[in-house]
């Protein structure tokens, strides 16, 4: 592979994470102001590319989907991050096809799975549901199987990778719409988009040349790794806290919840994952002691993570890494800060939005010590030399 080729995947996975970012930060918007649903069709937006603008738009809109009137202040929100979200997948597919380019089958494999994908898009918006479900799930395993079969290390799989969990990632989107917001997708669809983001930035930061030049700092390899799972658990609480609604189940009382340390609370209820379909989820369907239930755990596994991530920020810290330690320790502080002040302050929209986000900024900055506990030479001789 060229050095030029090598210097494009390193500025292009920059980017692709720079943006995924930006499309977690967009869909929680979206997601928070209650705009989820402003969009009943998927991909298309009451049967338009974009949104209904012109009022006889407006009015053909409310007389084909009369169960969901066409409000035009989130509409565009809905589809702006669709737009977003294929601009990403467009990147990725770049990034994969650079990445898989020197083995011809998996180059094959990934433009195959993109063909697929396409495909199934169009065969989902003529009805034909069935088959579209099979071609998706073609276009997942393709990349999944080139992934696996590079001979390259581990940044170039993973961009490989990342087209199959953007593929299911659109699944997930459209799932989120045809289920009406339910709240196992609508969790799934907010992992999906971190997971994404999380490829594209370790895959970045390894193309970048950042790692160990020794085997130094491996010892603290196992904590991040914990680090990482801990935190990817509460955001998965977090996503679960905000798609049954119980992000204010407490009121504004912090730490006590309802005025009480441990209010009426059925987690059984809380947590049942899967219920059944046609249920229209958006506002909620829990009682006030199921989302209490859930409120409650989110604060506990808040606190659980605190505790871990402090005592891994001074951890790397004493041993070596004090720039990774600090930059723990301060997205910690402001992700707590944050989450307190969405609650006594009643879920403002941009303090909510930024919760989420510093929940990605907080998972990057454990990718980056993960990163520094990696030798170097994984990736970074493929870029000072074209080859191995």
């Amino acid at each position: 592979m060229s050095a030029r080729s090598l210097r494009v995947l390193r500025g292009l996975s920059l980017l692709a994470a720079v943006f995924a970012f930006g499309v977690v930060m967009f869909g929680a918007f979206v997601r928070l102001s209650n705009a989820g649903l402003s969009c009943p069709d998927w991909p298309t937006c009451y049967g338009r590319a974009t949104w209904p603008e012109q009022q006889h738009e407006i009015a053909q809109a409310n007389q084909a989907f009369p169960d969901r009137p066409y409000e035009t202040h989130k509409a565009w929100r809905e589809q702006v991050h669709r737009f977003l979200a294929g601009t990403l997948g467009t990147l990725v597919f770049a990034l994969a096809l650079i990445a898989s380019w020197r083995r011809a089958w998996a180059r094959y494999a990934v433009i195959l799975g993109a063909i697929f994908a396409a495909a199934g898009v169009t065969l989902y918006i003529q009805g034909e549901h069935h088959w579209s479900l099979w071609l998706s799930l073609f276009a997942i395993g393709l990349p999944l199987l080139a992934s696996t079969g590079l001979d390259r290390p581990g940044a170039w799989r993973i961009s490989v990778l990342a087209l199959a969990v953007v593929v299911f990632q659109a699944m997930l989107g459209m799932w989120t719409v045809t289920l009406l917001l339910k709240p196992i997708v609508v969790m799934g669809h907010l992992m999906g988009g971190i997971t994404t983001f999380a490829l594209l930035a370790y895959a970045a930061l390894r193309f970048a040349g950042v790692g160990a030049r020794d085997g130094s700092y491996a010892g603290l390899r196992h904590a991040v790794i914990v680090g990482i799972v801990l935190l990817l658990c509460q955001i998965a609480l977090g996503g679960w806290t905000s798609s049954n609604y119980a992000a204010l189940a407490c009121g504004t009382d912090f730490p006590k919840c309802l005025g009480q340390w441990m209010p009426p609370a059925d987690f059984r209820e809380g947590f049942v994952l899967w219920r059944g379909i046609g249920v229209n989820y958006e506002g909620g369907v829990l009682d006030m002691a199921a989302r209490s239930a859930i409120q409650i755990a989110h604060r506990i596994g808040a606190l659980v993570v605190f505790c871990y991530l402090a005592w891994l920020s001074h951890k790397a810290s004493r041993r070596g890494l004090r720039v990774q330690g600090l930059a723990i320790a301060l997205v910690l502080v402001a992700q707590v800060l944050l989450g307190i002040s969405n609650v006594h302050f009643g879920l403002p929209l941009p303090v909510a939005t930024l919760h989420n986000g510093m929940a990605a900024l907080l998972l990057f900055t454990l990718l980056a010590t993960l990163a520094r506990t990696q030798r170097r030479h994984e990736d970074s001789l493929f870029l000072a030399y074209g080859h191995r």
